[in-house]
């Protein structure tokens, strides 16, 4: 079996069509969807007991007749089911089969070939939805097997892979109003 191996850099470097690509530092507004999906992802899965999330989380994938690659997610969340509670640390640290659910927050120098790109990868190894997320538009696409669907600012996030999770999509966009003394 062929399998990609790239230098651990920071931050985290991907294999993206047919290159090494290293993701970029967070700016503002992505650090903040990011951090947003995973506290709220994370809430969801704990209340649950669903599964695991994290961000920048390494899975190394491999689509049908393809070479196993590595790729970083800006967040990952990952069932019980298909990653079993107590799951030896090798096996949990970089897991070889995709996340259940993937979410990707644009950054400006992303190319829209290596987004879909992804997308067609996550989706192929057996991810059930990857969430899209766009801070300059302040929209939120959900990509699975069906058509894909657009949440806008004022939309409740749902999706039938995570049943029973919604999140305001004003959330990801909007900072925190400062408490007045």
């Amino acid at each position: 079996m062929r399998e990609i191996v790239l230098p651990e850099t920071k931050p985290a470097t991907e294999w993206v069509n047919g290159r090494a690509l290293q993701k970029m530092s967070p700016q503002r507004r992505h650090a903040l969807a990011q951090a947003v999906f995973t506290s709220e992802l994370l809430a969801w899965a704990r209340a649950h007991g669903r599964g695991r999330v994290g961000p920048e989380w390494e899975f190394r994938l491999q689509p049908p007749g393809e070479v196993r690659r590595p790729l970083v997610p800006d967040v990952a969340y990952i069932s019980y089911e298909r990653l079993p509670y107590g799951a030896a640390d090798d096996i949990a640290d970089i897991p070889r089969i995709a996340p259940d659910v993937v979410v990707e927050v644009l950054s400006p120098g992303d190319r829209k070939r290596d987004l879909r790109e992804k997308i067609d990868v996550y989706l192929a190894c057996g991810a059930s939805a990857v969430f899209e997320v766009n801070t300059r538009e302040s929209t939120v696409i959900v990509h699975d097997r069906g058509e894909p669907r657009t949440f806008g600012f004022d939309s409740v996030i749902a999706h039938e892979s995570l049943p029973g999770f919604a999140m305001h999509a004003r959330m990801l966009f909007e900072e925190p109003l400062p408490k007045k003394r």
